[in-house]
């Protein structure tokens, strides 16, 4: 299967989830409003988002899938299943450890992501016991992980694609139990437990349907093919979450301006729109063809796999990122302004949001990048570089956001700056570290694809900064919903980006015929 119709897949899943999601997040924060209960439920939101995009979105698939994989092939499937089934045990009883200490150091834990409210004594209890709830999740997310490595190995993305449904499934009904926000975040909180039950039973399902049969009763142990998955899984997990662990940081800084979290949140919404369903889609896509590349020492398949996946990526996120830039609190106002969030609320995350939104491409382009150095086993190099926009965005961050509070100016805004800068950084270290080791360089033909779909987008971004600034006839004329003509916006934005890729040569219909059909 081609990686243009395994990110189909992935991506047409992604976006039914991301859908789902979106309402999720209307309605949770027309309920919770930008405040301190909000920024009490985004708290216990971020250990869970944070193993799901660490574990469920690839980075531990892209250090199990290789060993996996190579042991299926070289081996046959009984010792491939031995491999996961150590290997889930192990994860397992690590996870729920680590899950049983947060529950009891919870409050001391909380003071390093949410310090800046320990003094309102309420709310960061609040935040203390909704995380304790949400905190099971991430030994959900680990099996999950192992079981979705186990099906992408075999060529089998539509169920690992489609469980993040069941997360929304359940949030949507719990944003609607009440209309007191303290009881809606706790119903919430509920949720996402239940729903990290449900994903890891439905993925246990269908690793059985193809006849990979896993316990997890039984002692743990660490065989050689556990620690090698370990070697390749503790700095390859720390390499691919490099920019979650950048989100963190921005958020407990947050902590120290009242409602700085849920602006940040709510500009997280839209730009991990893009990163989400392009970006981690893409990266899982090519993963197993490029370790199948590496292994048999395959450069010229390595680098079409590469070129196929970094154009494919970039035709899709550069407009994406340039509609955020010339409307992030149109789009933030459009769908989230009601209830308890109100239009001051919009426009201080439309600052966050735009900031974020030059930073989309290098968001993509770090999950494309990472899996050509995890394919070949190599996960301490983008580790290492993680590591480095870590420090980057920590110091740089805490430098913007104070000294713009010292200028009596709202300080979260330096943390998204702070982020995308980190992103670029850790982007252009893999880039070049690739090319200085002959791994990979990109062709003409991508350097060439990628400036016409910078001219494309930048049409684009022209006639949507146009139909902003005419947002009122828009409404007055096609509909009277703020939301439901923002959509078509939105629908006319990506119509045009397709007629100017087309005329551009950015995308081409026979490209798009033989990448599916390949």
């Amino acid at each position: 299967m081609s990686i243009a119709r395994n990110t189909l897949v992935q991506s047409s899943l992604t976006l039914g989830s991301r859908i789902l999601g979106f309402a999720r997040d209307i309605l949770l924060v027309a309920k919770l409003g930008a405040g301190p209960i909000n920024d009490a439920w985004v708290t216990a939101q971020q250990f869970p988002n944070l193993f799901r995009r660490i574990f469920a979105e690839g980075a531990f698939a892209s250090a199990f899938v290789p060993t996996y994989a190579r042991t299926l092939e070289a081996e046959g499937p009984e010792a491939a299943q031995a491999v996961a089934q150590e290997a889930l045990r192990v994860l397992f009883a690590f996870t729920a450890a680590l899950t049983i200490l947060a529950q009891i150091f919870m409050p001391w834990v909380l003071l390093i992501i949410h310090g800046g409210q320990a003094d309102d004594h309420v709310h960061y209890n609040l935040a203390v016991l909704l995380t304790r709830i949400t905190m099971p999740y991430l030994t959900c997310m680990a099996l999950a992980a192992l079981l979705s490595g186990v099906l992408n190995s075999g060529q089998r993305f539509i169920l690992s694609s489609g469980v993040p449904t069941l997360l929304n499934l359940c949030l949507i009904p719990a944003a609607l139990v009440s209309n007191v926000p303290e009881v809606v975040s706790k119903a919430a909180a509920v949720a996402v437990l239940i729903a990290g039950v449900l994903q890891v039973a439905l993925l246990w399902w269908g690793v059985t349907r193809q006849k990979v049969r896993l316990s997890l009763i039984g002692w743990p142990r660490i065989t050689p093919a556990v620690r090698r998955v370990m070697a390749l899984a503790v700095p390859g997990t720390i390499a691919a979450s490099g920019t979650q662990i950048n989100i963190i940081v921005s958020q407990s800084l947050a902590s120290f301006e009242q409602a700085a979290k849920s602006w940040l949140y709510t500009a997280d919404r839209l730009y991990q729109l893009p990163l989400g369903l392009v970006g981690v889609a893409v990266g899982v896509a090519i993963l197993p063809r490029l370790s199948r590349a590496a292994r048999s020492e395959d450069h010229a398949g390595s680098q079409a796999t590469m070129d196929e996946g970094i154009g494919l990526a970039m035709a899709l996120t550069l407009p994406a990122a340039a509609a955020l830039l010339v409307a992030p609190v149109f789009l933030i106002e459009a769908f989230f302004v009601r209830g308890a969030f109100l239009q001051s609320d919009a426009e201080a995350s439309g600052g966050a949001l735009f900031h974020y939104a030059w930073g989309v491409p290098a968001f993509v382009l770090i999950k494309v990048l990472a899996p050509a150095f995890f394919a070949r086993e190599d996960t301490k190099t983008p580790m290492r570089f993680a590591l480095t926009s870590v420090a980057i965005n920590t110091s740089l961050g805490a430098g913007l956001f104070f000294w713009l509070n010292s200028q009596g100016q709202l300080g979260f805004v330096g943390l998204a700056i702070a982020t995308s800068v980190a992103a670029w950084v850790n982007a252009l270290l893999l880039g070049t570290t690739l090319a200085a080791r002959g791994w990979y360089r990109p062709g003409p033909v991508l350097v060439s694809r990628t400036l016409r779909a910078l001219i494309a987008s930048g049409l684009m971004a022209g006639a949507v900064w146009f139909m902003v600034h005419n947002f009122q006839w828009v409404r007055d004329t096609i509909i009277d919903s703020r939301a439901l003509a923002a959509a078509i916006v939105i629908l006319a934005g990506g119509l045009i980006y397709a007629v100017a890729a087309f005329l551009t040569g950015a995308i081409r219909p026979r490209d798009i015929t033989q990448a599916l059909r390949r």
